[in-house]
Protein backbone atom coordinates (compact mmCIF):
# COMPACT_ATOMS: atom_id res chain seq x y z
CA UNK A 1 0.00 0.00 0.00
CA UNK A 2 1.33 3.40 -0.64
CA UNK A 3 0.07 6.89 -0.77
CA UNK A 4 0.78 9.24 -3.65
CA UNK A 5 3.66 10.86 -2.78
CA UNK A 6 5.02 14.78 -2.97
CA UNK A 7 1.98 16.43 -4.25
CA UNK A 8 -1.64 16.12 -4.04
CA UNK A 9 -4.69 17.91 -5.66
CA UNK A 10 -5.25 19.33 -2.05
CA UNK A 11 -1.44 21.07 -1.72
CA UNK A 12 1.76 19.13 -0.08
CA UNK A 13 0.91 15.52 1.87
CA UNK A 14 3.19 15.92 5.13
CA UNK A 15 4.38 12.52 6.25
CA UNK A 16 5.78 11.41 9.67
CA UNK A 17 8.44 8.55 10.29
CA UNK A 18 8.66 6.24 13.19
CA UNK A 19 11.38 4.25 14.49
CA UNK A 20 10.87 1.38 16.85
CA UNK A 21 14.16 0.60 18.01
CA UNK A 22 14.25 -2.65 20.33
CA UNK A 23 16.92 -4.73 21.43
CA UNK A 24 16.82 -7.38 18.28
CA UNK A 25 15.01 -5.86 15.36
CA UNK A 26 14.82 -2.49 14.29
CA UNK A 27 11.66 -0.87 12.90
CA UNK A 28 11.11 1.76 10.74
CA UNK A 29 7.79 2.78 9.34
CA UNK A 30 6.45 5.69 6.94
CA UNK A 31 3.05 7.26 8.20
CA UNK A 32 0.53 9.47 7.08
CA UNK A 33 -1.57 12.14 8.30
CA UNK A 34 -4.24 9.63 9.99
CA UNK A 35 -1.48 7.26 11.38
CA UNK A 36 -1.74 4.84 8.75
CA UNK A 37 1.40 2.48 7.79
CA UNK A 38 2.32 3.60 4.17
CA UNK A 39 5.98 1.48 4.23
CA UNK A 40 7.04 -0.41 6.69
CA UNK A 41 10.69 -1.39 6.91
CA UNK A 42 13.02 -3.94 9.33
CA UNK A 43 16.72 -5.08 9.88
CA UNK A 44 18.12 -6.44 12.66
CA UNK A 45 19.42 -3.95 14.99
CA UNK A 46 22.77 -5.68 16.08
CA UNK A 47 23.23 -3.46 19.18
CA UNK A 48 26.32 -4.72 20.08
CA UNK A 49 28.09 -2.96 16.93
CA UNK A 50 26.89 0.44 18.89
CA UNK A 51 24.76 3.11 18.77
CA UNK A 52 26.69 4.85 15.76
CA UNK A 53 25.51 1.43 13.54
CA UNK A 54 22.14 1.44 14.19
CA UNK A 55 21.93 5.16 13.68
CA UNK A 56 23.16 4.77 10.03
CA UNK A 57 20.90 2.43 9.35
CA UNK A 58 18.25 4.43 10.31
CA UNK A 59 19.68 7.30 8.28
CA UNK A 60 19.96 5.36 5.05
CA UNK A 61 16.39 3.82 5.24
CA UNK A 62 15.34 8.23 6.30
CA UNK A 63 16.96 8.90 3.00
CA UNK A 64 15.90 7.01 1.16
CA UNK A 65 12.46 7.81 2.18
CA UNK A 66 13.11 11.52 2.04
CA UNK A 67 13.53 10.89 -1.73
CA UNK A 68 10.09 10.52 -2.36
CA UNK A 69 7.58 11.86 0.22
CA UNK A 70 7.95 15.22 2.51
CA UNK A 71 8.96 14.14 5.97
CA UNK A 72 7.90 16.71 8.53
CA UNK A 73 9.81 14.78 11.76
CA UNK A 74 10.73 11.41 12.89
CA UNK A 75 9.65 9.46 16.36
CA UNK A 76 11.50 6.94 18.04
CA UNK A 77 10.02 4.26 20.65
CA UNK A 78 13.34 3.07 22.60
CA UNK A 79 13.92 0.75 25.76
CA UNK A 80 14.63 2.97 29.17
CA UNK A 81 15.94 4.13 31.14
CA UNK A 82 16.19 7.31 28.92
CA UNK A 83 15.70 11.04 29.17
CA UNK A 84 13.24 11.71 26.49
CA UNK A 85 13.38 15.63 27.30
CA UNK A 86 16.92 15.74 26.61
CA UNK A 87 16.60 12.79 24.32
CA UNK A 88 19.20 10.61 25.70
CA UNK A 89 19.32 6.81 26.02
CA UNK A 90 20.71 6.11 29.30
CA UNK A 91 21.35 2.67 29.70
CA UNK A 92 19.12 0.06 27.95
CA UNK A 93 19.45 -3.67 29.47
CA UNK A 94 18.49 -4.93 26.22
CA UNK A 95 21.12 -2.35 24.32
CA UNK A 96 23.99 -3.20 25.89
CA UNK A 97 26.81 -0.75 26.17
CA UNK A 98 24.53 1.74 25.40
CA UNK A 99 25.34 4.41 28.20
CA UNK A 100 24.49 7.96 27.67
CA UNK A 101 23.53 8.22 24.00
CA UNK A 102 22.42 11.32 22.98
CA UNK A 103 20.71 9.83 20.11
CA UNK A 104 18.46 12.35 19.16
CA UNK A 105 21.19 15.08 18.20
CA UNK A 106 22.84 12.17 16.72
CA UNK A 107 19.83 11.44 14.50
CA UNK A 108 18.83 14.93 13.15
CA UNK A 109 22.83 16.14 13.03
CA UNK A 110 22.20 13.12 10.11
CA UNK A 111 18.99 13.60 8.40
CA UNK A 112 18.12 17.45 8.99
CA UNK A 113 14.97 16.56 10.88
CA UNK A 114 13.01 17.19 14.08
CA UNK A 115 13.41 14.07 16.08
CA UNK A 116 11.07 13.05 19.01
CA UNK A 117 12.27 9.99 21.58
CA UNK A 118 9.93 8.52 23.85
CA UNK A 119 9.96 4.89 26.00
CA UNK A 120 8.68 2.24 24.10
CA UNK A 121 5.84 1.73 26.38
CA UNK A 122 4.85 5.23 25.99
CA UNK A 123 4.91 5.09 22.36
CA UNK A 124 2.56 2.09 22.69
CA UNK A 125 0.50 3.81 24.96
CA UNK A 126 0.02 6.58 22.42
CA UNK A 127 -0.97 4.18 19.80
CA UNK A 128 -3.39 2.41 21.62
CA UNK A 129 -4.78 5.58 23.00
CA UNK A 130 -4.90 7.13 19.69
CA UNK A 131 -5.84 4.36 17.52
CA UNK A 132 -6.39 0.97 19.52
CA UNK A 133 -8.36 -0.60 22.19
CA UNK A 134 -8.51 3.35 24.21
CA UNK A 135 -9.82 5.03 20.79
CA UNK A 136 -12.39 7.59 21.98
CA UNK A 137 -11.99 7.61 25.80
CA UNK A 138 -10.75 10.83 27.52
CA UNK A 139 -8.05 8.96 29.37
CA UNK A 140 -6.35 5.99 29.12
CA UNK A 141 -3.34 3.92 30.64
CA UNK A 142 -1.49 1.18 29.50
CA UNK A 143 0.04 -1.79 30.64
CA UNK A 144 2.15 -3.97 28.87
CA UNK A 145 2.97 -7.44 30.58
CA UNK A 146 5.57 -8.90 29.03
CA UNK A 147 9.86 -9.83 29.66
CA UNK A 148 8.88 -7.45 31.94
CA UNK A 149 5.89 -4.62 32.91
CA UNK A 150 5.52 -1.14 31.99
CA UNK A 151 3.35 1.18 30.94
CA UNK A 152 2.06 5.23 30.06
CA UNK A 153 -0.48 7.50 30.36
CA UNK A 154 -2.44 9.23 28.19
CA UNK A 155 -4.64 12.32 28.87
CA UNK A 156 -7.34 14.77 26.27
CA UNK A 157 -4.63 12.72 23.94
CA UNK A 158 -1.42 13.54 25.32
CA UNK A 159 1.12 11.44 26.93
CA UNK A 160 1.99 12.19 30.36
CA UNK A 161 5.53 12.08 31.12
CA UNK A 162 6.37 13.16 34.16
CA UNK A 163 8.82 15.87 36.10
CA UNK A 164 11.64 13.50 34.88
CA UNK A 165 9.98 11.37 31.94
CA UNK A 166 9.67 8.46 34.22
CA UNK A 167 5.50 9.05 34.52
CA UNK A 168 4.11 5.08 33.96
CA UNK A 169 6.98 2.91 35.61
CA UNK A 170 4.62 0.82 37.24
CA UNK A 171 7.04 -2.37 37.11
CA UNK A 172 9.00 -0.86 40.24
CA UNK A 173 5.53 -0.69 42.09
CA UNK A 174 5.71 -2.29 45.33
CA UNK A 175 2.40 -4.92 45.28
CA UNK A 176 3.69 -7.77 48.51
CA UNK A 177 4.96 -5.64 51.65
CA UNK A 178 6.78 -8.44 52.90
CA UNK A 179 10.31 -8.01 53.78
CA UNK A 180 11.53 -11.44 51.97
CA UNK A 181 9.68 -11.11 49.15
CA UNK A 182 11.35 -11.39 45.54
CA UNK A 183 13.54 -8.77 43.83
CA UNK A 184 14.55 -8.90 40.36
CA UNK A 185 17.20 -6.86 39.01
CA UNK A 186 17.32 -3.52 39.91
CA UNK A 187 13.86 -3.46 41.55
CA UNK A 188 12.21 -3.37 44.92
CA UNK A 189 11.80 -6.43 46.32
CA UNK A 190 7.84 -7.68 45.95
CA UNK A 191 7.95 -5.28 42.55
CA UNK A 192 5.56 -6.05 40.30
CA UNK A 193 7.63 -6.70 37.57
CA UNK A 194 9.44 -9.50 39.81
CA UNK A 195 6.21 -11.31 40.34
CA UNK A 196 4.35 -10.77 37.57
CA UNK A 197 5.85 -10.63 34.13
CA UNK A 198 6.13 -13.09 31.92
CA UNK A 199 9.57 -13.54 32.88
CA UNK A 200 8.13 -14.15 36.60
CA UNK A 201 5.98 -16.67 36.05
CA UNK A 202 8.52 -18.69 34.22
CA UNK A 203 10.96 -18.60 37.04
CA UNK A 204 8.05 -19.44 39.49
CA UNK A 205 7.18 -22.29 36.76
CA UNK A 206 10.46 -23.33 36.74
CA UNK A 207 11.65 -23.33 40.55
CA UNK A 208 7.88 -25.18 41.75
CA UNK A 209 7.19 -27.64 38.72
CA UNK A 210 10.76 -27.62 36.82
CA UNK A 211 9.11 -26.06 33.73
CA UNK A 212 11.68 -25.11 31.39
CA UNK A 213 10.21 -23.17 28.68
CA UNK A 214 9.18 -20.16 30.61
CA UNK A 215 5.92 -18.46 30.84
CA UNK A 216 4.63 -20.24 27.97
CA UNK A 217 5.67 -23.56 29.79
CA UNK A 218 2.88 -22.65 32.62
CA UNK A 219 0.02 -21.12 30.33
CA UNK A 220 0.38 -24.71 28.61
CA UNK A 221 -0.18 -26.79 32.10
CA UNK A 222 -3.25 -24.45 33.40
CA UNK A 223 -5.20 -24.93 30.19
CA UNK A 224 -4.57 -28.77 30.43
CA UNK A 225 -6.44 -28.39 34.39
CA UNK A 226 -2.84 -28.73 36.19
CA UNK A 227 -3.87 -27.09 39.70
CA UNK A 228 -0.38 -25.95 40.43
CA UNK A 229 0.17 -24.15 37.16
CA UNK A 230 -2.85 -22.73 37.61
CA UNK A 231 -2.25 -21.56 41.21
CA UNK A 232 1.12 -19.85 39.92
CA UNK A 233 -1.33 -17.93 37.08
CA UNK A 234 -3.78 -17.10 39.92
CA UNK A 235 -0.75 -15.27 42.00
CA UNK A 236 0.63 -13.63 39.36
CA UNK A 237 -3.08 -12.14 38.49
CA UNK A 238 -3.60 -11.38 42.18
CA UNK A 239 -0.30 -9.10 41.81
CA UNK A 240 -1.39 -7.33 38.56
CA UNK A 241 -4.67 -6.41 40.29
CA UNK A 242 -3.26 -4.86 43.07
CA UNK A 243 -0.98 -2.64 40.62
CA UNK A 244 -4.34 -2.17 38.21
CA UNK A 245 -6.43 -0.79 41.67
CA UNK A 246 -3.40 0.86 42.39
CA UNK A 247 -3.64 3.00 38.87
CA UNK A 248 -7.22 3.63 39.57
CA UNK A 249 -7.12 4.84 42.55
CA UNK A 250 -4.33 7.17 41.36
CA UNK A 251 -4.79 8.71 37.62
CA UNK A 252 -8.91 7.30 37.28
CA UNK A 253 -8.19 6.47 33.97
CA UNK A 254 -11.29 5.95 31.73
CA UNK A 255 -9.98 2.97 30.25
CA UNK A 256 -7.35 0.23 31.08
CA UNK A 257 -5.67 -1.55 28.08
CA UNK A 258 -4.05 -4.41 28.58
CA UNK A 259 -1.43 -5.93 26.25
CA UNK A 260 2.39 -7.83 26.16
CA UNK A 261 3.10 -11.22 25.24
CA UNK A 262 1.36 -12.58 28.42
CA UNK A 263 -1.85 -11.44 26.93
CA UNK A 264 -1.36 -14.52 24.45
CA UNK A 265 -3.13 -16.00 26.69
CA UNK A 266 -5.86 -13.56 27.63
CA UNK A 267 -8.59 -16.10 28.22
CA UNK A 268 -6.79 -17.65 31.11
CA UNK A 269 -6.24 -14.19 32.29
CA UNK A 270 -8.47 -11.41 31.32
CA UNK A 271 -11.81 -12.09 33.66
CA UNK A 272 -10.32 -13.37 36.35
CA UNK A 273 -7.86 -9.95 36.19
CA UNK A 274 -11.18 -7.99 36.26
CA UNK A 275 -13.10 -9.31 38.83
CA UNK A 276 -9.72 -9.17 41.22
CA UNK A 277 -9.04 -5.94 40.64
CA UNK A 278 -12.65 -5.05 40.78
CA UNK A 279 -12.37 -6.57 44.54
CA UNK A 280 -9.32 -3.73 45.46
CA UNK A 281 -11.33 -1.12 44.32
CA UNK A 282 -13.70 1.32 45.98
CA UNK A 283 -16.88 0.27 45.81
CA UNK A 284 -18.11 3.37 43.57
CA UNK A 285 -15.64 2.52 41.47
CA UNK A 286 -16.03 -0.96 40.71
CA UNK A 287 -18.52 -0.19 37.73
CA UNK A 288 -16.77 2.20 35.53
CA UNK A 289 -13.64 0.39 35.58
CA UNK A 290 -12.79 -0.82 32.08
CA UNK A 291 -10.53 -2.82 31.14
CA UNK A 292 -9.45 -3.81 27.56
CA UNK A 293 -7.29 -6.27 25.64
CA UNK A 294 -4.42 -3.99 23.65
CA UNK A 295 -5.64 -4.34 19.85
CA UNK A 296 -2.63 -3.41 18.07
CA UNK A 297 -0.36 -6.15 19.53
CA UNK A 298 3.18 -5.91 17.95
CA UNK A 299 2.58 -3.00 15.76
CA UNK A 300 1.75 -0.26 18.61
CA UNK A 301 5.38 0.49 19.57
CA UNK A 302 6.19 1.29 15.92
CA UNK A 303 2.30 3.07 15.25
CA UNK A 304 3.38 5.55 18.90
CA UNK A 305 6.69 6.07 17.53
CA UNK A 306 4.85 7.63 14.33
CA UNK A 307 2.35 9.43 16.23
CA UNK A 308 4.83 11.12 18.36
CA UNK A 309 5.52 13.72 16.55
CA UNK A 310 2.06 14.84 16.04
Amino acid sequence: MRDCPRHTQGGTKMYTIGIDLGGTNLRIGLFNEQGEIIEEHSRPTEAEKGPEYAVNNMTEVIDKLKTQYEIKAVGIGSPGPLNAFEGVIIEPPNLPGWVNIPLVNMLEEKIGLPVKLENDANAAALAEATLGAGKGASSVFFVTVSTGVGGGYVNNGQLVSGAQGNCGEIGNMIVNPDPNAYQGPGLNKGALEGLASGTAIGRIGQERLGITNGAQGVFQLAEQGDKAAQEILDEAINYLAIGLANIVHTVNPEVIVIGGGVMKSKDLILEPLIEKTKQYLYPSLRESFILKPALLDQKAGLIGAGLLPK
